[in-house]
Formats: C-alpha cells, sequence, structure tokens
C-alpha cells in the first residue's frame, strides 16, 4: 500500500515546502466572500465555469497568487464536515504526480480542519498491486493548513487511514497468497507491538472445542480453517465490545456452486474479518479506555469429495443443530461459532461484520450497510455512524419470520430454499439466536447486540467518489471506532 503520512501548520497557504497545492472552497456563488484572501482566483474561477459543487475538481493557473501548481475542489453549498472530507479524499485522489501536497481550507472551512485531514489520508490511498509497472503516484505527504488543527487531530486522522488502508490491503490480496493460515498470521504481524494478545486456533484446537459450523464450512478445502481471538484489554477499560468477522477467504458456494460471473471477486468475502481486526488495531492505536475482543473465523468455502452437502446437519459451538439447504449461506455458519465464542465472554456488546447477503444490496443498493439488532445498539450504532459519514441504514427481525427457521429433523435450517424473500432478514433471525446472555444464569437478558451487513457498502464496483476508489472501501471501520469512543466519553 501507499498511505500519506500527514502533518499541519499554521503557516500561511500554500507555503512552499510543498510542490502543489490544493485549496478546498465551497460553493462560490453561494459563498463569494470565501476567496477574498485568494487574489485573482475568483475571476479564474468564474472564467472557467467552475462554482465550487460537491467534489468537483480543476487545475488552474494562479501565478500571481502561487508558482506552485494549484487545484480547487469543491464542497456545494452545504458546507459541513463530511463533505469537507469527501473533497479533501477527492482532491488527492485526483491530483497525482506530486510528492507532497499543501492542503487549504478557504473561508469558514476551516472549522473543518480534522475531517479535510482524514479525507487527505483515505484520498491518498493506494494499492499498487500486481502490475508491471506502477501507476501515476499519489502523494507521500500532505501538510493542511490550519489554525485549528492540533497534534491529536492529526494522529488520529492516520490511525483511521491506516485502518482502513488494512482492510483495503487484505481484501485486495488474491486468494492464492491468502489461504487461512495466511490470514491469520497477517493477523498476528498486524497488532505487533500494540497491548494486544492474539490467540490463533487451529483445525485440531477448533475441533477439540466444537467449532462445528467453522469446521463444516472448511471441510471442502485443502486449506484448514483458522479462528483468530484478538483482545485489547487496557486496565482503565470503562466498556467491553466484541467484533465477529465472517472471513471467507475464498467462496465457491461448496457444492451450492456459485455461477462463474458470481464467483468473480469472492476473493472479498473475508471483508468481515479485516474490518473487525482493522478496528481494533485502531482502537488499540488511540489507546481508547475500551476493552475489544474480535473474532475472525477464517475459511475456504470449495467444493470436493469431502465438502458439506445439501441437507448434512452441522453442530454449533453451543450445541445447536444446523440443517445446510445451502452451502453457499455459509457465512452465517461461521458467524453462529464466533457469537458464541464471543458471548461466552459476557460483553457490553456484540458486532458482527460480514458480506453476508446478495439481498442487501436490492434492497439497500451498493454504498449503504444494513444494519440489524437490538433496538437501543442499533439507534447508537445508527448515530454514530452518522457523525463519521458511513451510510447505514436500520432493517426489521420480524417475528413473523421465525417460523421460517424451522427444520424437521434438526433445530434449525439455514436458508429458507422455498421463499428467497426478505433474504437479508432471515440471516439476521439465524444469527440472533447464537447471541448469549450477560451472565451465565438462564434468566439473565440477552447481549446487546449489532448485525452488520456489508455485503453491498464494503466493495464499491463503479467509479472513483470523494476519497472512495473502485474497490474495497473499509465500511464501518470508521463507525466502529467511534461507536468505542463515544462509550469511552460516556465512561
Amino acid at each position: 500500500m501507499t498511505l500519506p503520512a500527514l502533518s499541519h501548520t499554521a503557516n500561511r497557504f500554500p507555503g512552499s515546502a510543498a510542490d502543489a497545492a490544493v485549496l478546498v472552497v465551497p460553493d462560490t456563488e453561494a459563498f463569494p466572500e470565501a476567496l477574498e484572501d485568494y487574489p485573482g482566483l475568483a475571476e479564474v474561477l468564474a472564467g472557467i465555469g467552475f462554482t465550487g459543487s460537491a467534489s468537483a475538481f480543476a487545475r488552474v493557473h494562479l501565478p500571481s497568487f502561487t508558482p506552485l501548481p494549484l487545484a480547487v475542489v469543491g464542497v456545494g453549498s452545504k458546507p459541513d464536515g463530511a463533505a469537507v472530507r469527501e473533497a479533501a479524499g477527492a482532491a488527492l485522489r485526483t491530483l497525482t504526480g506530486f510528492e507532497h501536497i499543501a492542503l487549504g481550507l478557504a473561508g469558514d472551512l476551516d472549522q473543518f480542519a480534522s475531517e479535510a485531514a482524514e479525507g487527505a489520508v483515505f484520498g491518498g490511498y493506494r494499492f499498487e498491486g500486481y502490475r508491471a509497472k506502477p501507476g501515476k503516484s499519489r502523494a507521500s505527504e500532505v501538510t493542511v493548513h490550519s489554525g485549528s488543527l492540533s497534534e491529536d487531530d492529526v494522529s488520529r486522522a492516520q490511525i483511521l487511514g491506516d485502518a482502513l488502508a488494512l482492510v483495503k490491503d487484505l481484501v485486495s490480496v488474491p486468494a492464492e497468497w491468502q489461504s487461512p493460515a495466511e490470514l491469520a498470521q497477517s493477523a498476528v504481524e498486524a497488532v505487533a507491538g500494540l497491548d494486544v494478545t492474539v490467540d490463533v486456533l487451529d483445525e485440531a484446537a477448533l475441533a477439540e472445542q466444537g467449532f462445528g459450523g467453522v469446521l463444516g464450512v472448511a471441510q471442502g478445502s485443502d486449506r484448514p480453517p483458522r479462528v483468530v481471538r484478538l483482545d485489547y484489554s487496557p486496565a482503565d477499560a470503562a466498556s467491553h465490545i466484541a467484533l465477529v468477522g465472517k472471513g471467507i477467504t475464498f467462496d465457491t458456494g461448496g457444492l451450492s456452486l456459485k455461477p462463474a460471473a458470481s464467483m468473480v471477486g469472492m476473493k472479498f468475502d473475508m471483508a468481515g474479518s479485516a474490518t473487525v481486526l482493522a478496528t481494533l488495531r485502531a482502537i488499540a492505536s488511540l489507546k481508547l479506555p475500551v476493552r475489544v475482543t474480535a473474532w475472525m473465523c477464517i475459511t475456504d468455502n470449495m467444493p470436493s469429495g469431502k465438502a458439506t452437502r445439501p441437507g448434512d446437519v452441522l453442530r454449533m459451538l453451543d450445541g445447536t443443530t444446523v440443517e445446510v439447504l445451502n452451502t453457499d449461506a455459509e457465512g452465517r455458519l461461521v458467524l453462529a461459532d464466533g457469537l458464541v465464542a464471543a458471548s461466552r465472554e459476557h460483553p457490553d456488546v456484540i458486532f458482527d461484520v460480514a458480506t453476508l447477503t446478495g439481498a442487501v444490496l436490492v434492497a439497500l443498493g451498493h454504498r449503504h450497510t444494513g444494519v440489524m439488532g437490538d433496538d437501543e445498539a442499533v439507534a447508537e450504532y445508527l448515530t454514530v455512524s452518522e457523525q463519521a459519514g458511513e451510510l447505514a441504514w436500520p432493517l426489521p427481525l420480524p417475528e413473523y419470520m421465525q417460523d421460517s427457521l424451522d427444520s424437521p429433523i434438526a433445530d434449525m435450517i439455514n436458508a429458507n430454499m422455498s421463499d428467497r424473500a426478505g433474504g437479508t432478514m432471515f440471516a439476521g433471525l439465524f444469527l440472533q439466536r447464537f447471541i448469549g446472555r450477560t451472565s451465565d444464569e438462564d434468566d439473565a437478558p440477552r447481549i446487546p447486540w449489532v448485525h452488520l451487513d456489508v455485503a453491498g457498502s464494503a466493495e464499491h464496483g463503479s467509479s472513483p467518489y470523494g476519497f472512495t476508489d473502485k474497490g474495497p472501501t473499509g465500511a464501518t471501520v470508521r463507525s466502529l471506532v467511534a461507536f468505542a469512543e463515544a462509550r469511552a466519553q460516556e465512561a
């Protein structure tokens, strides 16, 4: 990966250290006063028809103001933190070929300097991949010119940028080079040097402990599964958040084989595990007084003579039996084990993150995350996701659908093959049954739980926008970090 190093200065924009400059401006017709400090710029922008609409980008020549190559990027007529973050990201993503970029904020936009810093780091990310010749380089350094930006703001932006980059890097690796064992090792390496303990369960340990869902999905593959438990537990922790991530390193659908076109990109099916890993690393790097445990449930889903067959029955970690009617509904099987394991530690709240259902794309499109779970916990998450500028939408868990999970020979089925309607909610109801209680008492309430279906939001397949490239997005990382920050502040 490449990710720009971030710095800040209160000196006059753009400064001589940089080799290019970007100025973030509001709608120039609605806020003409924003350009008063930049002689001649208003006339130049008017001459090219640039009005500062959201994320509009233009290169301009203004030697009377600065000898540096200069670009402007707009935030629109309703400037806020989210618009500034997207604009700064669009500028750093678009302005290639320069090593050091100075970033300035026109008019009243300086109040959103922290969001600008975040956008600059996010937009400056590039996965170089496996090309024989590298593409156009993005800046390796960004200096934000602002009198209101603190060192803590800069550090937080860099940490969040690193977290998103970790997700994007891991999701981008071809499955041939990312087996379950290799992804588990990447998790170990990702938290090296932090106050995080890591336990990696191999196939023998999983069999001994009874992770029947993970093992059932894995048995068709020549590459054995792993479950990784990461624990960040500061002495002053005020709350305990558990994160469970789906980590299917390649999903063929198993014996319920996907069509060829649907199998393309299925290296992406481990994005949930990458997300919980990156979230925990960011929280540990920020040294938040919140305990976080993350469970990465990692396996291939392959067809072979050993693979689980439609109609087979698997026994989950808590003893629940599941009749597998569709081997391509495998994510909920590995998550079930992860949710049971996380519940046994009685955390204050459990999140699971998964590229779980194609149905969520039909319901919400490619940018919104589907959110299900307990009403209060869902509302708390939606509040922080809005503040973080990540799109999310609540979906119900209808009681009337509970009967559709019944099996004639086991406790549950994993897919309703007779009625595909409401597939996202069916999956949520399936997972809900594996949420444990707040204590070992049988009558204790269920642990608050939030299910995040990122099948649409975790990968962007069309033209880039804002700080988002085509490819993996790192969706929900920033919201989950913000959730932990809110819990820390409450304490």
